[in-house]
């Protein structure tokens, strides 16, 4: 029984703890947070899912448990690894394996460092996971599972479009761009481009086998640099009349399979500024003479509040994330944790640890998922598209900051 301890306890933290009641083997041994720790393990024991205890440090914490996990604000993750390394190291804490939510860093020099101090502790059987959801989402999985013959018969996908739209993030520091690294592009953009790399490689192939040839970004602020918006986020400490992010981000990537030559297209489509009944993902995927689609808004089950009882919902996320209405007939998804594929990425990352082994998705993926984030901010800045096979433009990313992650996004935007 594997011994899980979180280092977070807000949003991301509580939709993995609600996944873990899927997930055989594992136990919520112990929350670090500097709030909410005490809820979020009184939920966790409620659940069945141990004796789950609130440590008083990160390193307290790490001497408990088997596998620790980062959900934590992307300003604070390397820090915070450095104690997690330090507590292996010379405190001798016996971790097998070390969980990294999206995105793994917020610049090239950051995800550098972060892959090199998980390398420091590979030699003592310490492996990672890079949790990216998507990927792992059933209704994908299940659809290249169905065309896997199709694929190996006539050829792999050709074409993808991913697209992860809602009205906004819920904390504040997600606002802030010099925080969070950017705006909607960090944010969602990570999930976005991987998910759609992922559709085009061939079956059998790992997730990082295409290579990168070109991207063409396009960062844009629609909605939350106006009124009565501008004055809400200034409310909740963020001034996007100085120092704005994106809240829409439109970028195309061109990749090569480096067995056949083929080419392929994925196309992201990201928006903090998507008001309709919450959050959506959005995926298609076209091969030759095969497509698929994948839409999260579409279920099977819906429910409908009156105006007379609105008044009395306490919480209108209990039936869809980032739900935008309380009345009138509402899109309800029964299962998020298993949809969006926080189950699945669980069982792969437990399964892997126990032999030893990284994750389908590890610290080096995700690296390279930052790459490609950097280079949609960097495309948008020059206004034009970048050759990724060009050694100059790669060596220019390892210590690009974007404008818009230095505060200075009003130059751009």
């Amino acid at each position: 029984m594997l011994q899980i301890g979180m280092i977070g306890a807000g949003f991301v933290a509580e939709f993995h703890r609600k996944a873990l009641e899927s997930v055989r083997g594992v136990e919520l041994a112990g929350v670090y947070a500097l709030d909410g720790a005490e809820e979020l393990a009184q939920r966790a024991r409620e659940a069945g899912l141990g004796d789950t205890k609130v440590y008083r440090s990160v390193e307290e914490l790490c001497q408990k448990v088997d596998v620790v996990c980062m959900f934590i604000p992307n300003f604070v993750r390397l820090e915070v690894l450095r104690k997690i390394i330090r507590a292996i190291e010379e405190r001798g804490a016996k971790i097998k394996g070390i969980i990294c939510e999206k995105p793994l860093a917020r610049n090239m020099a950051e995800a550098n460092r972060m892959v090199g101090l998980a390398e420091l502790v590979k030699s003592v059987g310490v492996s990672t996971a890079y949790f990216e959801n998507q990927i792992h989402m059933p209704a994908v999985q299940n659809a290249r599972l169905q065309l896997q013959s199709v694929e190996q018969s006539i050829g792999a996908v050709h074409l993808t479009r991913s697209a992860e739209e809602h009205g906004g993030p819920h904390e504040a520091w997600f606002w802030d761009p010099k925080k969070q690294g950017g705006g909607v592009w960090c944010d969602m953009g990570c999930h976005s481009i991987a998910v759609g790399m992922y559709m085009l490689t061939p079956t059998g192939k790992p997730p990082d086998h295409l290579e990168p040839v070109s991207i063409n970004g396009t960062m844009t602020l629609l909605k939350w640099g106006k009124e009565p918006w501008v004055s809400q986020l200034r409310n909740r400490g963020v001034d996007y009349a100085t120092t704005p992010a994106e809240d829409y981000a439109l970028v195309t990537a061109e990749f090569k399979d480096p067995d056949t030559g083929v080419r392929s297209v994925a196309q992201a489509t990201n928006s903090w500024m998507y008001d309709a009944p919450g959050l959506r993902l959005l995926m298609e995927a076209f091969g030759p003479g095969y497509s698929y689609t994948i839409n999260s808004l579409e279920s099977p089950a819906g429910i409908f509040i009156s105006d007379i009882a609105a008044e009395s919902i306490v919480d209108g996320e209990l039936a869809l994330e980032k739900a935008q209405a309380t009345r009138g007939a509402l899109t309800m998804q029964p299962n998020e944790p298993d949809l969006y594929g926080y189950a699945a990425e669980w069982r792969d990352a437990i399964a892997a640890f126990e032999q030893g082994k990284d994750a389908l998705l590890n610290f080096r993926y995700g690296r390279e998922i930052v790459r490609l984030i950097m280079a949609g901010y960097m495309s948008h800045e020059k206004g034009k598209a970048l050759d990724l096979t060009d050694a100059s433009v790669l060596e220019e990313l390892e210590t690009y900051i974007p404008l818009i992650q230095q505060g200075k996004g009003s130059e751009v935007l």
